[in-house]
This record gives structure tokens, C-alpha cells and sequence, in this order.
């Protein structure tokens, strides 16, 4: 079956980007919303994605941001895909696109029509489902999204208190295209700073649930 990618999201420093890159990530983020703790400035994050190997890519998280807005940092750091993680438009999804991946918060009385509704949006390339509305770190009850998940013909990527001991569990259950971390691989107590076994242990706990899975156990789902 096909492997399950990862996004290690909230780099700030070179130490976390090449941890991420050696323990496995497809992708690394970088978060462009001034009110996070893991926020990093457009320059700095176009200094380090310079440093990526190749077939590394990166992806510039917005929240609730402005076209104008948008565009600026577009400018200073292009990045291959672009997270709206807020309320946005379908109109400025759009405007922004192509290459956007669009998050949304679970919530069993909308889940459903969101996810139809933005299926349909030609730039959006993936739907990005975010668990922790208890709050960060916040442990999610996973087959709540099982039945949802398979609405989506685009690529779907769950998130939200994601760690290396319950990602597994997620994998197997919904066997979506990607997982994205970003607290789950942190240093206790240190927001923004990444903890370079806790990457390395999350990707292989990826790699391991990928082995697992067979079309006979997502089938029983």
C-alpha cells in the first residue's frame, strides 16, 4: 500500500530542519502567523529551506491571513504548498492557489458538509483535518474520523495531537495520505523547540504502522 508522508510542522531553527529532513519528513512547515509560539519570520524561513535536500518540501502555514497578506510572504519565502489553517474563503483559497492545503477543524455537526464543500476547489490540493479541538496536544478519538474520510477524493492529511505513541493508531484506522506533527515532537514544556528522538521515533512509528496495514485490515474498518 502506499506509504503515509509527513510533515513535521513549526521549524524556527537549522538543528530541527535537518533533524526533521534525517528522520524522515517529506515536508517541513513553517508558520507564518504572528500570534503562534512557533512563528518564524519570512526571511529566516527562506534562509533555512535553502539549506533542504532535494525532494524535501516545504509548506508556509497561514491563519486567517488576507490575499495582500498572503502574497507578501509569498514573496520573500515561496514555499511548494501553502496551509490556510483559519476560517478562509473558498474565494481566497482560490485566489491563493494552486497548491493549497486546507485545514479544518473537526466538528462531527459540520465535518461532513466541509469536507464536501471543499473537495470540490480546484486549488486545493489536500484537506488537512485537525483533531485537538480540546486543545493543543489534546488526544483524539480517531474512528471519529473514519466515516468522514471516506467522502474525500482529494489527498487527506490528519493532525492534532499526533505523537509517536498513538500515530499508529491513526494510520491504521483511517490510512490517510499524510500525518502532520508539530507539539507531538517537541521538548516538554518548550513549545517551538524540537526534540530530535521524538522526529526520529514519530517517522519510524509511521514507517512501522505502514508495514502493518494491509487492504484486508482497512477493509474490516
Amino acid at each position: 500500500m502506499p506509504r503515509t508522508r509527513v510533515k513535521i510542522c513549526g521549524i524556527r531553527d537549522d538543528e530541527a530542519l535537518f533533524g526533521a529532513a534525517a528522520a524522515g519528513a517529506d515536508a517541513v512547515g513553517f508558520i507564518f502567523h504572528k500570534a503562534s509560539k512557533r512563528f518564524i519570520d519570512p526571511e529566516e524561513a527562506f534562509e533555512l529551506a535553502a539549506l533542504l535536500p532535494p525532494f524535501v518540501a516545504t509548506v508556509g502555514l497561514f491563519v486567517d491571513a488576507t490575499f495582500e497578506q498572503f502574497s507578501k510572504v509569498s514573496e520573500v519565502c515561496p514555499t511548494s504548498l501553502s496551509q490556510l489553517h483559519g476560517s478562509e474563503s473558498v474565494d481566497l483559497a482560490t485566489r491563493c492557489g494552486p497548491g493549497i492545503l486546507k485545514a479544518l477543524r473537526f466538528d462531527a455537526l459540520t465535518i461532513d458538509a466541509e469536507l464536501r464543500k471543499w473537495d470540490k476547489v480546484p486549488e486545493v490540493e489536500a484537506i488537512l483535518i485537525d483533531g485537538s479541538a480540546g486543545g493543543e496536544g489534546t488526544c483524539f478519538d480517531w474512528q471519529a474520523l473514519v466515516k468522514p474520510a471516506k467522502l474525500l477524493r482529494k489527498p487527506l492529511i490528519v493532525a492534532g495531537g499526533l505523537s509517536p505513541q498513538n500515530v499508529g493508531e491513526a494510520i491504521r484506522l483511517i490510512r490517510p495520505f499524510g500525518v502532520d506533527v508539530s507539539s507531538g515532537v517537541e521538548r516538554s514544556g518548550r513549545p517551538g523547540e524540537k526534540d530530535l528522538s521524538l522526529m526520529e521515533a514519530f517517522c519510524a512509528a509511521v514507517r512501522e504502522a505502514d508495514a502493518d496495514a494491509s487492504p484486508r485490515q482497512v477493509a474490516e474498518v
